[in-house]
């Protein structure tokens, strides 16, 4: 575990959130299996694991390694405890811990980023039981029932810089997007989707310009202030026409932006060449893949939705970090050969989208996603 990272907890001390040389912190022996640290300045004692996905593990941390990146790869709670061995309440207990420590690493790295491409669309699932065999009561609280992960992804890094599980309402999408400006800078990628017309209102809300229109006439009550695209906000739609369940056709409909803005986007784009939504729906089934949650026709299904966006969040971090994408794979001129002169070389160098999208250097091993320190929010550039 690397305690570079490590800083003091103390927010009255003048050193607290510092790491690495800056710190002042010394060694002081075990607590609980794991290395203990003192701060010099204060002396406030600081654990190993505080801050990691390790506090408050008492299992040994091979077993709650293995059966993280079980629950990673879209196993089951009850078939990770087989496992590993351990109860499933023991496993169902690691999953808020970890969710937790996930959603704020992804929170740490995704800011500013800079995205030239970006499709939206949202996957169904459901939460403890389908909308239709809900009672007026359930339906009323809107806590169960249908679940919408509505997601965002950049198709040239192949990332997922936001997503969020609702329902499927203008407000919900609202919220979605205005989830997904807090995670890139100031420039406006190209945004696709399908024809839900959630979609353009939550950008018109999230990134319009307030204005106020010239009152017509003498009479009247004064305009109210009003919201229109800027100038550099350029949205398209994939319109998918269907009989039954064949599709026949498909068509594209520009949005806001001109047809100059989007001829430019095209053209410079490394990957698309048409307006499209591919990206995100082969996504999908990268999603239900690392989330047994969201597999059809399984009984594996989550019963409160607090524990299906902890799911989602591992799943996208482990996506993320942990992953190589097969799509992002750079070729080795010339190919390495093995250390003992025997079979093949190594043609190819694996990356993640965090690599592609320059957040990290190497594919993250599970313990360095488990053990990363995320640094306090007024340490954050």
């Amino acid at each position: 575990m690397d305690l570079s990272t490590c800083y003091c907890r103390n927010r009255h001390c003048p050193y607290y959130g510092q790491t690495g040389r800056k710190a002042r912190l010394q060694l002081a022996g075990w607590h609980r299996g794991a290395r203990r640290l003192k701060c010099l300045e204060c002396g406030h004692w600081i654990s190993a694991r505080t801050g990691t996905a390790y506090a408050g593990i008492r299992t040994p941390e091979i077993v709650f390694r293995n059966g993280v990146r079980q629950l990673a790869e879209g196993t089951s709670i009850r078939a990770t405890a087989r496992s590993i061995e351990r109860d499933k309440d023991t496993v169902a207990l690691w999953l808020p811990r970890v969710g937790q420590h996930s959603q704020r690493l992804l929170d740490y790295f995704f800011r500013d980023l800079h995205l030239t491409e970006c499709q939206l669309d949202e996957l169904w699932t459901f939460v403890y039981k389908k909308e239709k065999h809900l009672t007026a009561f359930e339906k009323l609280a809107g806590r169960y029932g249908d679940a919408w992960i509505w997601i965002a992804f950049d198709p040239v890094h192949k990332l997922a810089p936001a997503w969020r599980v609702g329902k499927r309402t203008l407000t919900d999408a609202e919220k979605f997007m205005k989830t997904l400006k807090s995670k890139h800078d100031s420039h406006l990628p190209l945004f696709t989707s399908d024809d839900l017309p959630h979609y353009a209102d939550a950008l018109l809300d999230v990134y319009g310009e307030a204005y106020t229109p010239q009152r017509q006439g003498t009479r009247g009550r004064f305009p109210l202030p009003r919201k229109r695209p800027p100038p550099d906000l350029c949205y398209a739609v994939v319109v998918k026409e269907r009989e039954g369940h064949r599709l026949v056709r498909v068509t594209t409909r520009l949005v806001y932006g001109t047809e100059q803005q989007l001829r430019t986007f095209l053209r410079t784009s490394p990957v698309s060449k048409t307006v499209n939504t591919y990206g995100v729906e082969r996504n999908h089934l990268t999603v239900r893949q690392h989330s047994r949650r969201l597999g059809r026709k399984v009984n594996a299904f989550s019963k409160k939705r607090v524990y299906l966006k902890y799911q989602l969040a591992l799943a996208f971090a482990y996506y993320h970090f942990c992953r190589p994408h097969r799509g992002l794979r750079q070729k080795l001129v010339p190919p390495i050969p093995t250390k003992n002169g025997h079979g093949s070389p190594k043609k190819w160098r694996p990356m993640t989208p965090a690599m592609a999208a320059g957040l990290a250097d190497h594919v993250w091993t599970i313990d360095e996603l488990l053990s990363f320190r995320v640094p306090p929010r007024s340490q954050w550039k």
